[in-house]
């Protein structure tokens, strides 16, 4: 048993790890360099940034994606509750919504706005599921964190699988 649980809990690829932690800093990023206003938008080199790191990071996000479904394994142990299960995919694939979501219609805010289309509901609803998508995005990170707290705590091998710091006692 103890040899199953060790093969089920292995570490993800350094690739996979790249990427985990990789979006961590870019998402960081594009918190710490948002545009405040939408009128900051009429400097078309902001415009332009802004249309360019949005459409990198989908990019990424959509390789990552790929990559993880395709290549890597959960690092759940095999005697995890089925609802749990469950609940960890639910997060997973919520926060891959939501954050195409904030580069989808960020994308499309920066094309109206170059558009001229500067006010009306089309925009202010395009606005509004940005700034929905972002709010439940820190939600979904935060249920994320305190997950992978709960974990290292259960010192169920899933913390070691990707967090390279404060390892878990064998």
């Amino acid at each position: 048993m103890q040899k199953t649980e060790e093969i089920q809990n292995q570490k993800y690829s350094f690739l996979a790890k790249f990427f985990h932690w990789g979006f961590v800093f870019l998402f960081g990023y594009g918190i710490f360099k948002q545009v405040d206003d939408i009128e900051q938008l009429e400097n078309i080199s902001l415009l332009k940034f802004e249309i360019l790191f949005a459409s990198i990071f989908l990019f990424f996000l959509i390789l990552r994606f790929f990559y993880m479904k395709k290549t890597q394994t959960t690092s759940l142990p095999a005697k995890t509750p089925k609802q749990q299960k469950f609940a960890a995919k639910l997060v997973h694939y919520s926060m891959y919504i939501c954050l195409a979501s904030i580069c989808i219609s960020g994308l499309m805010i920066g094309l109206f706005f170059w558009l001229g289309l500067k006010s009306g509901i089309l925009i202010e609803f395009i606005i509004s599921l940005h700034e929905n998508s972002i709010s439940i995005i820190y939600w979904l990170i935060a249920i994320h964190i305190f997950a992978a707290l709960y974990h290292r705590v259960r010192n169920d091998g899933v913390w070691n699988s990707m967090v390279p710091i404060w390892k878990e006692k064998k």
